[in-house]
């Protein structure tokens, strides 16, 4: 066991990205998880717990497993969200425990002149950014060394909902959406759950950026990955939200991660080539 055995809880363990962190974490750490949508997969893995932010109290899960990390993967239901922070929150004041949550870069989709960093202040014109800011502010207000704020840009694995839709689009001849105006940073779920892992083991906190250390434009981004998909024409169909150019970017620049951590752009277009 690496760090002194630590035990994890991901909350959202049966998710996209919750899942890819625990397939990551398991082997170095006691990590449990919690799913929503039963699977057979889950149902009969005894590290995973049944949780509906709606109808289920995040403290009785807790209790289970009395976890020194928190990982919040949460989605679904705005309020119930909030609420389950809520007690998160009250949870990590009172015990030996940190909670990390994943953030967006959306936090500060009203700021579209410029690409942000850490210490921005955030703002946001849409309610998914609005509910995120919510979160970090509650976890905001708990001491530094007992949460870890993860703003994450959009997301690209081979098995991200992203992609997935990307060529199910391809295959039926369905046009894949551009935004032609929009320069954002970008990731994979390997490189982050190695990022979150490395910030586990040596016991970070605070705010970080986890995505590419350079911009790209969305259009040229898809249409490169589309390149190393495969032989294909796809059907673009551009956006255009505004005439301007617009930022959609999370960069690091006081929390820097080690080199071998840092990612581009152009390596996570790299990681693209179909399974």
């Amino acid at each position: 066991m690496e760090a002194g055995g630590k035990k994890i809880l991901i909350l959202g363990g049966s998710g996209f990205l919750g899942n890819a962190i625990y397939k990551e974490l398991r082997s170095y750490f006691d990590t449990y998880g919690t799913y929503f949508t039963a699977r057979k997969s889950f149902e009969s893995n005894q590290q995973f717990f049944r949780y509906d932010l709606q109808e289920d109290d995040v403290f009785d899960v807790l209790e289970k497993v009395r976890p020194q990390i928190i990982i919040s993967a949460l989605r679904g239901n705005f309020a119930g969200q909030v609420q389950a922070h809520q007690h998160l929150a009250e949870y990590v004041s009172h015990r030996d425990c940190r909670i990390y949550f994943l953030s967006s870069a959306n936090v500060f989709d009203a700021y579209s002149k410029y690409p942000s960093y850490e210490y921005d202040k955030t703002l946001s014109e849409s309610i998914y950014g609005r509910l995120k800011i919510k979160i970090e502010n509650m976890l905001l207000r708990l001491p530094k060394k007992k949460m870890g704020i993860l703003r994450i840009p959009m997301v690209f694995g081979n098995h991200s909902p992203r992609i997935k839709e990307i060529k199910t689009n391809v295959l039926n001849n369905q046009p894949i959406e551009v935004f032609p105006n929009l320069v954002m940073n970008v990731t994979n779920d390997d490189k982050l759950t190695q990022q979150i892992h490395y910030l586990i083991n040596r016991n970070k906190s605070g705010i970080y950026h986890l995505g590419s250390y350079d911009l790209v434009h969305h259009d040229d981004f898809i249409k490169e990955v589309m390149d190393r998909i495969g032989n294909f024409n796809p059907i673009y169909k551009r956006v255009y939200t505004t005439n301007e150019e617009r930022y959609l970017a999370v960069l690091p620049k006081e929390n820097k991660l080690p080199k071998n951590l840092q990612v581009s752009y152009q390596e996570i277009i790299e990681h693209h080539i179909l399974q």
